[in-house]
């Protein structure tokens, strides 16, 4: 009798064990948290505030010449990709010839996307949102990784499952930062201060979006070999 108590005692323990040690290494091997994509994001957010103000002020600039604006909307959108990398991208790097050479790729990737997420949110607009940060790494997989569309959106959603909610939290924290000092200074009605306020919170406000996606791109997708073409 003691001796089957005596093992199911330690049946029992080593159940337990397992389940623990199981746990702490699922723990471990966590890429992604919403306090990696604040920290690091804001780190890169600070690092390249001026390099990205510069590009979209030239993007901007630049947006009613044709051709040239869809290699210049293409690097503005994929901007992460560099910054993923630790790299300062150069303003003028918007213009690189790279960019136009994937566009019929990028208008078939953003029409798929377009036309599920559209109807994904017909079903109340929660599946529509899912769908769209599940597919949310697509672009910079397809220019970084020289996936073809249908295998871009295969990945995101594949390398983001169970990171969603990470995702959803990481970013919005992040560009709360810019839109709380937008809002102080539209509210505190000072002459000076409150314009000076409004345009440091927008200025920041792109550079937090894309230095957000950069830090889940690096986290998520950082070891999978890259594009030669595109480097």
């Amino acid at each position: 009798m003691n001796f089957v108590k005596n093992f199911l005692l330690f049946d029992f323990f080593n159940l337990f064990s397992q389940k623990f040690i199981n746990s702490k290494i699922l723990i471990m091997e966590k890429k992604l948290s919403v306090g990696m994509i604040f920290n690091e994001g804001l780190q890169i957010a600070l690092k390249n505030v001026a390099s990205i103000f510069g590009a979209v002020i030239l993007w901007i600039l630049t947006i009613w010449i044709p051709y040239i604006n869809v290699g210049t909307t293409i690097a503005i959108m994929t901007m992460p990709i560099e910054l993923s990398k630790g790299n300062i991208m150069s303003p003028t790097a918007i213009f690189d010839p790279k960019y136009r050479k994937y566009m019929g790729e990028v208008f078939i990737l953003a029409g798929l996307m377009s036309i599920a997420i559209s109807v994904a949110m017909l079903f109340l607009f929660i599946p529509g949102i899912v769908i769209g940060i599940a597919w949310s790494l697509s672009f910079y997989l397809l220019l970084d990784k020289g996936l073809n569309p249908t295998e871009a959106i295969t990945k995101s959603n594949e390398i983001t499952y169970g990171y969603k909610w990470t995702i959803f939290f990481g970013k919005l924290v992040l560009i709360l930062i810019p839109y709380i000092v937008i809002l102080i200074g539209a509210s505190i009605n000072v002459k000076i201060v409150s314009p000076i306020l409004m345009l440091i919170g927008m200025i920041f406000l792109v550079p937090a979006a894309l230095a957000g996606d950069a830090v889940i791109y690096k986290k998520l997708a950082g070891d999978e070999n890259s594009n030669p073409e595109v480097q």
